[in-house]
């Protein structure tokens, strides 16, 4: 009888140690939407969006801040551009001027209150030349083979997933078209994109860097990239690691290199 008990037990025991060994792995995916899920994840903190207004319009344009980065991203007449993280439309409504009535300006954003807003901006000032679409954190949902160039400015270090947002996004420029990127350099949890991370992570998508300068009046620096090569896959993509890329800074300069 002792013996039947002590292969009762013994079963039991046998079992619960099965069990617990058959348990399903934990999801590296858990709590990323669909669009994201097979891209590597970013290694460093995400900057809150706390607002859709980096500082007053009259402020920006007494630095020169937009005549200075339309200027070095050689904006023209007839140009199709995408403002990402458009807001209140600082960029868009300057944008819209520079383009004229034969460009067009596509304004994405992913606050339904800040895409809203902008629309009344943009009926108010009879913009004719200008969308606006509803983005997600990582997917920007521009159409494919669009656009002259992608502005990104003051917004990069919010992006949660900043592998499947510039995949996803690198088909919407046209052949030769390029992304700008406006931010300061510091540390992404403070509202920055120190800039060896930000060289780091579009060449992990096959962008090259066309394009550097740091200068006061952007309250940071200024980067434009343009697109080498074929796309990866999302499983080819090596992600970048944050301690290496926090030393690197480059010299400063008047303007883009």
């Amino acid at each position: 009888m002792r013996g039947r008990r002590r292969l009762v037990v013994a079963v039991l025991a046998l079992a619960v140690a099965l069990q617990g060994g058959c348990r399903p792995a934990a999801d590296p995916d858990a709590g990323r939407s669909a669009s994201a899920r097979g891209f590597p994840r970013a290694d460093r903190p995400v900057a809150r969006i706390v607002s859709n207004e980096f500082s007053t319009e009259d402020e920006r344009d007494h630095l020169g801040e937009a005549r200075l980065v339309m200027e070095w991203s050689h904006i023209s007449p007839g140009m199709t551009v995408a403002d990402i993280g458009a807001g209140e439309g600082y960029y868009t409504v300057r944008l819209a001027d520079k383009v004229g009535d034969k460009g067009r300006v596509l304004a994405v954003d992913i606050d339904p209150g800040a895409i809203e807003r902008l629309g009344r901006r943009i009926e108010k000032e009879r913009l004719d030349n200008v969308s606006i679409r509803l983005g997600t954190p990582d997917d920007p949902r521009l159409p494919e083979a669009s656009f002259d160039r992608i502005f990104m400015v003051h917004m990069y270090h919010e992006v949660a997933e900043p592998y499947a947002f510039l995949w996803h996004m690198r088909p919407a420029l046209k052949p030769g078209g390029s992304v700008v990127v406006v931010d300061a350099d510091r540390p992404t949890a403070s509202h920055g994109t120190p800039p060896d991370l930000l060289f780091c992570e579009f060449a992990a998508l096959g962008f090259r860097l066309a394009a550097f300068a740091r200068n006061p009046g952007l309250s940071g620096y200024y980067a434009r990239f343009e697109a080498v090569g074929p796309r990866p896959a999302p499983s080819a993509i090596r992600p970048c690691r944050l301690a290496a890329n926090a030393a690197g800074a480059l010299a400063a300069g008047a303007g883009p290199s």
